[in-house]
């Protein structure tokens, strides 16, 4: 019972991990006993997250790629398998946000925010599944959003690319669970983090959010961690196919 949330011996990839949340989600893992892969676009930044993290004590790699590019992404995932070891854990935490009216969003923006959001979860699990399923195990935990099911004006490509994770999810479920691989995706409410800085510094925004939120207030991006360690640990061997809503309790209030 003691080893349930115990990730020591384990190795997980974290997309989009330099900074933000994604690197919270490292620290997180880390804390629990796993190694680090740290992705970035650039080589650069990828190496100086994961320099911080040896610093702080913990085991940890930086690796540059484009999670868009799918012989970038091919390419990379031989090489930490090769290099580093077995991907155990993948999240898949990549991700933008554009913001323009329906009516005027640009195509190349509406491109932009699919292929990160969307292509990238894709592309990346195909290719760290194919080993899983050779190793006949492995978590996958996509990071998806309230707007995995629900809409807001102006960010109806990101809404879209949500909801395509989410089914995506269940989708990857269903062909990967033979191979006890479990897939499943966190969906996180309105936290204070440097995407959503505008809105959080909007008073009639923060005003009409804690009113819809039973917990009435924005959430803390580090209160996401233990939701990432549970699906990334054996306690959630039997979940897959599975969204936890982080969100204070925003999806269950009318």
């Amino acid at each position: 019972m003691k080893n349930l949330f115990d990730l020591s011996g384990k190795r997980a990839l974290i997309t989009g991990s330099a900074q933000g949340i994604g690197n919270l989600l490292a620290s997180g893992l880390a804390a629990h006993g796993a190694e680090i892969v740290i992705n970035d676009i650039t080589q650069q930044r990828a190496q100086a997250a994961a320099e911080k993290l040896v610093a702080e004590g913990y085991r940890a790699v930086g690796y540059g790629f484009d999670v868009t590019n799918g012989e970038e992404v091919a390419h990379a995932i031989a090489k930490i398998e090769r290099e580093v070891g077995a991907i155990d854990i993948l999240i898949n935490n990549a991700g933008i946000q554009r913001r323009y009216p329906f009516t005027e969003f640009p195509e190349a923006e509406w491109d932009k925010v699919i292929d990160v959001n969307q292509k990238s979860v894709f592309l990346v699990s195909q290719q760290v599944s194919r080993y899983m399923v050779q190793r006949r195990r492995g978590k996958i935990i996509n990071i998806c959003s309230m707007q995995s099911e629900l809409g807001r004006k102006t960010i109806t490509p990101y809404a879209a690319s949500k909801g395509a994770v989410k089914m995506l999810t269940r989708g990857m479920c269903v062909e990967l669970v033979e191979y006890n691989i479990q897939v499943n995706g966190i969906a996180p409410g309105y936290f204070a983090t440097d995407m959503t800085t505008a809105l959080v510094n909007d008073e009639a925004f923060s005003a009409w959010l804690f009113q819809r939120t039973p917990a009435a207030r924005w959430g803390k991006p580090e209160e996401l961690i233990g939701a990432a360690v549970y699906l990334a640990a054996p306690a959630s061997d039997f979940v897959n196919g599975h969204l936890l809503f982080v969100d204070g309790g925003m999806l269950a209030a009318v």
